[in-house]
């Protein structure tokens, strides 16, 4: 039995000096029920909302008063035309847009109902339901308040819902661009960075570095058929999801697959930087996994709305590819946008790229020196 108590002593010893085996323990579970709890959030808040009120009166002033001054809307805009619905729904600035129509103080008064309608944006289907369901439940308060307030008086706001981009509100608008957007940095980023530890672990880099090949051209072997096939891997998606789901692309075909390329380019980048600072197939696999999955599935916008998590993790998200090419995805795919609606995503995903490309290339010097 001193035998056994010692070698469990001895275990809890190896244990306790392997910082790695605690941050596994310890660090993943804390970590996880921290972002788990704060971020898988079906509430809507702060979501951005524009007004287009062609009236101008007190009582359409009172109800948008009151959407703003709840903690689940904040208003960005107040447009001036229906034309300027359409321009800031593509923006992604408003997740909606109220329009009161002309006389409406006016006809509630005369005719104890006037015309509203709330416009979503049902690129992301269930975002575009809580916001239809919020601001009905606002209205429907305002109704009640000002009966109360008018001895009863029989009024009926009752806001007509109209749905842009995906009116059907099916979920295949919101899990196919996320999908996308996780299958590539997960496959392109995991792949690579395995690809180039295994010849490190297995003692065949020495063989590559007698060669009369480049460190850079090393490189470049090495992810060009993942990029090939990561690239055929986008096509077959494209084309199961016409044919499956019947999720047509509305804006540039062309340009998708380009900022497709330019995207899978960084998620190949980023996996050779994942490979230079592995020693073992085990350690990429396991930096890849968890740096790379839950990031993207959690703060990429993919599921869960950006704007209810705590401002904290919504400044992580801004250093995650993943958020910019679901966005660039969404407008081009959805909404049908061209490329001065995603240009700032574009050159975010651009400047990510050089800078994982320049110092994968340095670090895999150093490291072969």
């Amino acid at each position: 039995m001193k035998r056994f108590h010692g070698f469990v002593k001895k275990e809890f010893l190896h244990i306790f000096r392997d910082y790695r085996t605690l941050v596994i323990l310890f660090g993943l579970p804390v970590a996880e029920i921290l972002i788990f709890g704060f971020v898988i959030s079906m509430e809507i808040k702060d979501a951005g909302i524009a007004f287009l009120d062609l009236s101008k009166d007190d009582v359409t002033q009172k109800i948008s008063d009151k959407m703003c001054s709840s903690d689940f809307f904040r208003k960005v805009e107040d447009l001036q035309s229906y034309h300027d619905i359409d321009m800031i729904m593509k923006t992604g600035r408003a997740k909606a847009v109220i329009v009161f129509g002309e006389n409406f103080g006016r006809d509630l008064v005369s005719r104890g109902e006037a015309d509203m309608s709330i416009i979503t944006d049902a690129s992301e289907p269930n975002t575009a339901t809580l916001i239809t369901n919020y601001a009905s439940a606002i209205v429907s308060d305002f109704n009640m308040e000002y009966r109360e307030k008018n001895s009863g008086a029989k009024i009926l706001v009752s806001p007509e819902v109209r749905m842009f981009y995906n009116p059907e509100l099916r979920s295949h608008f919101m899990f196919v661009p996320g999908v996308i957007t996780f299958i590539l940095i997960l496959i392109c980023a995991l792949m690579t960075s395995i690809t180039i530890t295994r010849e490190k672990e297995f003692g065949t880099m020495e063989v590559l570095l007698v060669s009369p090949l480049k460190p850079s051209q090393i490189i470049l072997g090495k992810v060009m058929p993942y990029f090939i096939l990561s690239f055929i891997n986008v096509l077959l998606i494209l084309l199961l999801s016409r044919i499956a789901f019947d999720l047509p692309v509305k804006g540039s075909l062309s340009l998708l697959l380009a900022e497709s390329m330019l995207y899978i380019l960084m998620s190949l980048s980023l996996g050779i930087l994942i490979s230079t600072v592995s020693k073992t197939m085990q350690q990429a696999i396991f930096i890849s996994l968890v740096g790379l999955m839950l990031p993207t599935i959690l703060l990429s916008g993919f599921i869960f709305p950006l704007e209810n998590m705590p401002r904290v993790y919504d400044v992580v998200a801004y250093f995650l590819p993943p958020r910019y090419y679901i966005t660039i995805i969404k407008n081009i795919m959805i909404k049908g946008t061209g490329f001065f609606s995603v240009w700032k995503e574009t050159l975010i995903l651009t400047i990510m790229t050089l800078f994982f490309i320049v110092l994968s290339v340095r670090k895999f010097k150093i490291r072969l020196q």
